[in-house]
């Protein structure tokens, strides 16, 4: 979710083809999704599976950069193959040579002008947080955990201040090169269920650490040190210091990546954008 490189429209190299693969993985072991000098990547991973499956350097191209233990359960990816392997085969080939915290689950072929990343029309992401006294063994890496009660239905009726387009400016962590914080979102909805908090957000694009800032802000407000105006504030200010702390990174998923449906037919008729 932080800042990328600029747009590069490149087409494969001849005689290649384009594969689109769908992956979930667990982010608790990993520097980040993207390849990092002194650490491991989830990238790394991939392209190392990948290149040992088609017999020859792959490198490949993400739908968004997650932060270090940050998850995913819908993450994409594109990369260019002369491999014989057929697309829908490869979360069969790949599964058995990735970690279990790993998971290939679709594969496609796709028109040489697609994009994972530059073609995007939407994400949804999930943050989960573990309402309970002691918190929890088993899911200690896949959640945050509040051991005071937090009042959902309040921090429900925060998120709604969210919804529709806005300016997001102070949503954004330091480190974030957007090119605007202009964001439009369609979902913000905060449930509960037993000792279980549940943050759904959807939207066309996010800002760097722009969904745990609102899933810290939101745990603020379910505590009762924040008002539940304070998006609505931070959103007519601009001013990050309006906003609560950022939220742990183990509680956030990459849930889902949409598309437009042109993307998989012409993507030369999409107008490619930048986050």
């Amino acid at each position: 979710m932080n800042g990328l490189p600029p747009i590069v429209k490149e087409r494969p190299p001849e005689g290649t083809r384009r594969v689109l693969l769908t992956v979930s993985y667990d982010g608790t072991a990993y520097a980040g999704w993207q390849w990092q000098d002194n650490a491991l990547s989830v990238q790394q991973v991939l392209e190392e599976a990948l290149s040992r499956a088609t017999g020859a350097p792959v490198t490949i191209t993400g739908a968004s950069r997650t932060d270090a233990g940050v998850h995913a359960l819908g993450q994409t990816f594109h990369f260019d193959t002369d491999s014989s392997i057929p697309p829908e085969k490869y979360p069969f080939v790949l599964n058995t040579m990735l970690p279990r915290d790993i998971r290939v689950h679709q594969g496609r072929q796709v028109p040489p002008d697609f994009h994972a990343r530059f073609l995007t029309c939407g994400k949804r992401y999930t943050y989960r947080i573990c309402n309970s006294r002691h918190g929890t063994a088993l899911r200690r890496n896949l959640c945050a955990h509040v051991p005071l009660p937090l009042d959902a239905e309040a921090m429900d009726r925060a998120a709604q201040t969210l919804l529709g387009r806005h300016d997001f400016a102070a949503f954004q962590a330091s480190g974030g090169t957007a090119k605007t914080t202009v964001r439009t979102l369609t979902l913000a909805q905060v449930t509960r269920v037993g000792d279980d908090v549940t943050l759904l957000v959807e939207g066309d694009a996010f800002l760097y650490n722009m969904v745990r800032i609102i899933a810290g802000t939101l745990m603020e407000i379910g505590l009762g040190r924040r008002g539940g105006d304070a998006f609505s504030r931070a959103l007519e200010s601009g001013d990050r210091l309006a906003l609560g702390v950022t939220a742990p990174a183990c509680g956030l998923e990459l849930t889902r990546v949409y598309y437009p449906e042109a993307a998989f037919r012409d993507p030369a008729v999409i107008r490619w954008h930048q986050e």
